[in-house]
């Protein structure tokens, strides 16, 4: 007796991935906390001294959890405290880096600047990072160009403000003028590290701040 023809069942669609789980808030917290322990140590020792097992001592984080947070290891411990380094370069810039509306506070801004990086000598943690992860890997250079984007958008904010109260001319070249101050900060901070003594930093502050004042005054922009 013959058989009823069969209908063909329908390949059964693959199955969606499954998102990854949102970090709770605690999740963030523990992460954040292992991070600035992470960079109290590697300033402490060292980014090419410090181990994991140091970092581990130094927040009370088992060799699990730590995976857990940073699953590719060290590598990418290391970039999220260059993002938090990165962080707190223009973080100990405020609060006169966020209201350079007047030459009183450019003039306490740049003896923020000076006391920083005094302070940090010849020893710059996220240049040693960057070095230990690779200059020129995708992530350390995300993170240097922002960075450099909100630090000289910031410097070009209050030369806007300047323009505003009618203390510096509507002609400026904010951004160029910013540019040009930042590549000054960063030149001097480098040769600081290479031999102590902080006279070009002072002198780029100071040949920038001067140059907004010199420039020749103009209407209030509106």
């Amino acid at each position: 007796m013959p058989h009823a023809p069969t209908t063909p069942t329908a390949p059964t669609p693959p199955t969606a991935p499954t998102p990854p789980t949102a970090p709770t808030a605690k999740g963030r917290a523990t992460r954040a906390r292992i991070v600035e322990g992470a960079a109290e140590v590697l300033r402490e020792q060292g980014v090419a001294v410090a181990t994991l097992d140091d970092i581990r001592g130094r927040t009370g984080t088992s060799k699990s959890q730590l995976f857990h947070y940073f699953p590719d290891g060290k590598d990418e411990l290391l970039l999220a405290v260059a993002q938090f380094e990165a962080d707190r370069v223009l973080e100990d810039q405020q609060p006169h880096l966020g209201r350079l509306d007047s030459w009183e506070s450019w003039q306490q801004w740049r003896e923020l600047v000076v006391e920083r990086y005094e302070l940090q000598g010849d020893h710059c943690p996220l240049g040693a990072l960057f070095l230990q992860v690779g200059r020129f890997r995708p992530g350390a250079r995300a993170i240097v160009t922002e960075l450099m984007r909100q630090w000289q958008e910031q410097l070009a904010r209050g030369m806007r403000a300047l323009q505003t109260k009618g203390l510096a001319s509507p002609a400026l070249d904010v951004d160029r003028t910013a540019a040009a101050l930042l590549a000054g900060i960063q030149g001097g901070v480098t040769i600081m590290m290479s031999t102590g003594d902080s006279t070009h930093l002072k002198a780029a502050l100071d040949t920038g701040i001067a140059h907004l004042r010199a420039t020749p005054g103009g209407p209030t922009r509106t």
